[in-house]
């Protein structure tokens, strides 16, 4: 490999491959940057404070909207929540509410269902996977309608 030439003023003149690994780098690293910034930059204290529900004269802090349901449905008992926290100086319409993510939860008998939430802000769950409802209450009724007398398995445990 031939040494890199010099420029009249005796400042050496960097190759192309050197150059080109360094803007190769400088991506990779900005790139990974931009990737791992939202974990990193997360405060875990503000993620466990339960969101202050709205009433009179919160107009400047957010606004949580909820779904809540307990019933008898079948001979089974459900229970669930949905809670979707608006941010503050959001406007008060459904748009900001369907595109924000609730933290739900469904349980049949005491043991937790899955549930996932779709881009049109209907439900899903593990036990009725192929069919969408608007609600949770119609999400859970359609999984004890699929379960008859079976029962949900417990939740796995993790061991690391």
């Amino acid at each position: 490999m031939s040494p890199t030439p010099a420029k009249p003023g005796g400042t050496r003149i960097p190759s192309r491959r050197t150059v080109l690994r360094g803007a190769f780098t400088a991506a990779v690293v900005t790139g990974t940057a931009g990737a791992l910034l939202p974990l990193v930059d997360r405060d875990p204290a503000a993620e466990a404070r339960p969101a202050p529900a709205p009433g009179p004269g919160s107009g400047s802090g957010s606004r949580a909207t909820t779904e809540e349901f307990a019933e008898m449905y079948r001979g089974r008992e459900i229970r669930g929540t949905a809670t979707v926290v608006v941010p503050a100086g959001a406007p008060a319409d459904d748009r900001v509410a369907v595109a924000a993510e609730p933290a739900t939860e469904i349980r049949i008998d005491g043991r937790p269902l899955h549930v996932m939430r779709r881009a049109d802000g209907t439900y899903l769950s593990d036990v009725r996977h192929y069919e969408s409802y608007p609600t949770l209450l119609e999400t859970a009724r359609a999984a004890v309608d699929e379960l008859g007398t079976a029962r949900l398995a417990p939740p796995a445990v993790h061991h690391m």
